[in-house]
């Protein structure tokens, strides 16, 4: 395995997420943030950010695989999403664990980021998911 994750006394305990990864492969690989739209462009699950986290997640799933890797070799992910406000963490988590099984994403997550953004490139794009991954 080229990712071992952590999190280490010390340091938040119970979040979704492991704090630390340490990868030991020697491919990089950058999936560009990835969006609720299928392959022809169309939206998925308009004003619907669980559905949107879903499908954004199956996207970076499709990207990791294209380059030979799943999600248990991410190191790193971060979330953009739009208007954030904490009152949004269970509709955001109900997407992530809706998807989880389907796409190999590990619980916890890998170490993740969520940062709030006024809007993404189109208004009704709600969240952008990018991942970093290593392979051996």
């Amino acid at each position: 395995m080229s990712v071992i994750y952590s999190s280490p006394e010390g340091m938040t305990q119970h979040v979704p997420y492991h704090h630390v990864a340490v990868g030991t492969g020697s491919r990089h690989v950058h999936v560009s943030g990835q969006i609720a739209r299928l392959v022809d462009g169309a939206p998925v699950a308009p004003g619907d950010l669980a559905g949107q986290v879903v499908q954004a997640l199956r996207n970076t799933a499709i990207g990791l695989a294209g380059a030979g890797a799943t999600f248990s070799d991410v190191v790193r992910l971060t979330f953009y999403v739009t208007h954030w406000a904490p009152e949004k963490i269970a509709e955001f988590m109900a997407g992530v664990e809706q998807v989880a099984v389907e796409i190999g994403l590990p619980t916890p997550m890998p170490p993740a980021s969520l940062i709030g953004v006024d809007y993404l490139f189109e208004p009704d794009v709600l969240v952008e998911v990018e991942a970093t991954a290593i392979l051996d």
